[in-house]
């Protein structure tokens, strides 16, 4: 805790323009006494700290200089984060602060648990991640108070297997994250620490496939759901650049000339590309757009092939059947996305092009 006493009291004396002499005078003290009070040798008496305060009219908190920490839960989780971010070691004093006022509070103990952790990397001890250990297994304990959809126990026994990996104890990270492993939202990693940490690479691929393949749908839709917000904004050639980039990255997953799941994929990203080209008014881009979207509508239509087998990395499971949501078919999800869209005009050219095919 840090006083300012004595650079308030000179500080005041100044704004009263009165000399040392003067003050020490109105107090009843000798100059040495004022001296001393305003090069922070001496504290004044409790009795004469009163009378000071009451001589410059302000209280007793504002000329000692102290400020009333806000303790409140999410205002320590506020200063955590930000000590955290820049690296300042005061976090730490600042968490073990925080745990004996509030010892039974998820929300701190989970949040002091992180900050353990973030210092924990680069440690040589390891001194720190041994104490997020025992913080998240208390947070856990406590699990019933979290209201943060974000967290849950599958969530901190994620972080409880990062801080294995940092103590170098690999297999026991692994196990965690594999009893954790529901909907494959650890594949990645325990198919990463598997190939570079232990290199068991029969046993990464599989993890590793599947963790392509979720990842890759989850950035089609993040992608898509992205490029019509920037559009939204007008920011047309950062939406236009979204998707560009995605479909760059889904070409390469493809083996051979045959159609597949992922040439539905692009039909819908060819769609929504022509939508953005029609907000930026450039109806033949978009004309373009809806011809290449009709030449894979009819090719995947002719042949549909909702399975995975076609992509280039074998350790897919030949049981996986994909499913956009759209229609059964890929000229039904071009129209679900159009009519989603709203755009009018271009379902208008959509159904142009489609009859003249026909």
């Amino acid at each position: 805790m840090k006083l300012t006493l004595a650079e308030n009291i000179r500080a005041f004396r100044k704004e009263r323009r009165l000399t040392q002499e003067q003050f020490a005078e109105a107090m009843g003290v000798t100059v040495g006494s004022v001296y001393k009070w305003e090069t922070g040798q001496t504290i004044p008496e409790l009795n004469m700290l009163v009378e000071i305060a009451d001589f410059f009219d302000t209280s007793m908190d504002v000329l000692l200089g102290y400020r009333v920490k806000d303790n409140r839960i999410a205002a320590i989780g506020e200063r955590l984060r930000e000590y955290s971010r820049v690296r300042n070691p005061e976090a730490l004093v600042e968490a073990e602060k925080a745990l004996k006022k509030y010892p039974n509070s998820f929300e701190i103990v989970h949040g002091c648990a992180q900050v353990y952790a973030f210092f924990g990397v680069g440690s040589k001890d390891h001194a720190e991640t041994r104490r997020a250990l025992e913080l998240y297994e208390q947070a856990k304990r406590l699990i019933s108070q979290n209201h943060d959809p974000r967290i849950s126990e599958q969530t901190v026994n994620g972080e409880i297997a990062s801080a294995w990996m940092l103590l170098g104890e690999y297999e026991k990270s692994i196990a965690l994250l594999k009893k954790n492993n529901a909907g494959g939202v650890y594949s990645d990693t325990i198919g990463m620490v598997l190939a570079l940490d232990l290199k068991k690479y029969e046993e990464a691929e599989p993890f590793l496939a599947e963790s392509l393949l979720l990842n890759t749908i989850g950035l089609v839709d993040s992608a898509v759901g992205y490029a019509l917000v920037l559009s939204a904004r007008k920011d047309y050639a950062a939406a236009r650049r979204m998707l560009l980039g995605v479909m760059a990255y889904l070409g390469p997953l493809k083996e051979g000339e045959k159609t597949d799941f992922a040439d539905k994929i692009m039909a819908s990203m060819h769609t929504v590309m022509a939508h953005i080209h029609m907000m930026e008014g450039k109806p033949e881009e978009a004309t373009d757009c809806l011809n290449n979207v009709l030449a894979i509508v009819r090719q995947f239509d002719a042949a549909p092939d909702y399975g995975i087998q076609t992509l280039r990395y074998p350790a897919f499971p030949n049981d996986v059947i994909l499913n956009d949501g759209l229609g059964a078919t890929a000229a039904e999800g071009v129209e679900t996305i159009l009519k989603l869209l709203g755009d009018q005009e271009l379902s208008r050219l959509w159904k142009e092009l489609a009859n003249d095919e026909r």
